[in-house]
């Protein structure tokens, strides 16, 4: 990684661009999948399953047993870090939980909001080189605590048809059963559209590829709801004269081992923190499993010198990234200056791992500069807000007059009707 030094505020936008995904025919091959799934269902499943995760399956529905034999495999260790991780994620989605406030706006005009769970949604949850069992953890639980009635989950098999046992171990620990051995495009499509198997859902919420990301777009433009747009995942970290240029390094690490497309930048006013940083990535590279992974995306990444740490911020503003890591030992002073982030981490010791396992905070975040609209996977994605409202006899007659003469000004007269009528009844009642 090579440091861009003092870049001029009309070259910022270059400097923020993400990797272009292969986009030659994407959205003729994933509208393709969606027909075919839509006509076929379960058989073009079932072809598509082979074609790419290389397997046929005679049921798409993971059964009881597979469940329970998943149990037996999963570690004692990592079944208690799990749990860990569930009840801190638990705690903190509870925390979004709204009591219904009546408000009386007019006198005898009552009117009050209440939060319904999704009755139907979808979970994706990605197999391939890391199968994600925290995201299960992260739609599943605020998914249960919004009372969900039904919740689905799908996720390709392996090559021996076989799902990743953490995943299913995480789905059962959450209350999922519903789950379905279908990946990419077909997977979504499914879900959106609905099987012989695969009940149709209201929404659909979860990571994936290139082909995942535009399915969920073409399925959205067909009326169904999806938790936002979603790409290859990114982090920014500011780094100021007290950042740890080991920390700083592993955390950029940590997020570029995600993928080849995946983006890391690293800002600071300090070029010595920047030399020392990237002598740091460059010593644990080595050590890294996914190392290759990790220098693809090191390739698509950027370290910049700028003039102070305001400049840094703004930069961050600009970018708005997926998740922001303040490593100083003033963060908490900096994050009034941040405006545009899906997630932040404040501090050397707040590693963005603590925030994709364990924190309590959801790690399903909006990418690709959408943090400057989108906010992050919480309680409230999982629900729908219902508004109230009830008018007594006095409600209506104080407000009554208001409405009639918007009513008539709009030129809507049957508006206005339903209140006069209402009104006059009131007065006949009055002079008996």
């Amino acid at each position: 990684m090579q440091i861009q030094k003092y870049p001029i505020k009309k070259n910022w936008s270059s400097l923020s661009k993400r990797p272009s995904l292969q986009k030659d025919n994407l959205e003729t091959a994933v509208s393709t999948i969606i027909k075919e799934v839509q006509t076929f269902q379960n058989k073009a499943l079932l072809k598509y399953t082979l074609e790419f995760d290389k397997v046929q399956l005679s049921d798409l529905r993971v059964s009881k047993q597979e469940i329970q034999a998943a149990e037996v495999t999963v570690s004692a260790s990592l079944k208690n870090a799990i749990q860990i991780a569930k009840d801190n994620i638990a705690t903190f989605h509870l925390s979004q939980k709204e009591k219904p406030q009546v408000i009386e706006t007019t006198k005898g005009v009552k009117c009050w909001r209440k939060s319904v769970g999704i009755q139907k949604v979808g979970l994706y949850i990605p197999g391939g080189t890391a199968p994600l069992f925290s995201t299960v953890l992260m739609l599943g639980v605020p998914a249960q605590i919004a009372a969900c009635k039904e919740i689905i989950l799908c996720t390709p098999p392996d090559s021996s048809g076989n799902i990743n046992p953490v995943i299913l171990y995480t789905a059962n620990l959450v209350g999922i059963h519903k789950i379905f051995k279908v990946g990419g495009a077909q997977a979504i499509a499914a879900m959106a559209y609905g099987t012989e198997s695969i009940p149709k859902v209201y929404k659909i919420f979860g990571p994936g590829n290139q082909y995942v990301t535009k399915a969920k777009e073409l399925v959205q433009q067909d009326g169904v709801a999806i938790d936002m747009p979603a790409g290859p995942s990114e982090v920014l970290v500011i780094a100021d004269q007290t950042a740890n240029p080991r920390f700083v390094a592993a955390d950029l690490l940590s997020q570029a081992e995600h993928g080849s497309d995946s983006q890391v930048i690293l800002l600071s006013d300090n070029e010595i923190i920047l030399q020392e940083s990237i002598k740091a990535i460059n010593e644990q590279l080595k050590q890294l499993p996914r190392k290759e992974i990790a220098q693809a995306a090191l390739a698509n990444s950027r370290v910049v010198l700028l003039e102070n740490l305001e400049q840094c911020f703004e930069f961050s503003n600009q970018y708005a990234p997926e998740h922001l890591i303040i490593a100083s030992e003033n963060a908490m002073e900096y994050s009034t200056l941040v405006e545009n982030a899906g997630s932040v981490f404040l501090g050397n010791y707040s590693c963005e791992s603590a925030g994709d396992y364990a924190s309590g905070t959801n790690h399903t975040l909006p990418t690709n500069g959408y943090a400057q609209n989108y906010s992050g996977v919480s309680l409230d994605s999982f629900v729908k807000k219902i508004t109230f409202q009830e008018l007594s006899k006095e409600g209506i007659q104080n407000l009554g007059p208001s409405i009639e003469v918007m009513a008539e000004a709009e030129q809507l007269m049957a508006h206005k009707n339903a209140v006069s009528i209402r009104l006059q009844e009131l007065k006949q009642q009055s002079n008996v």
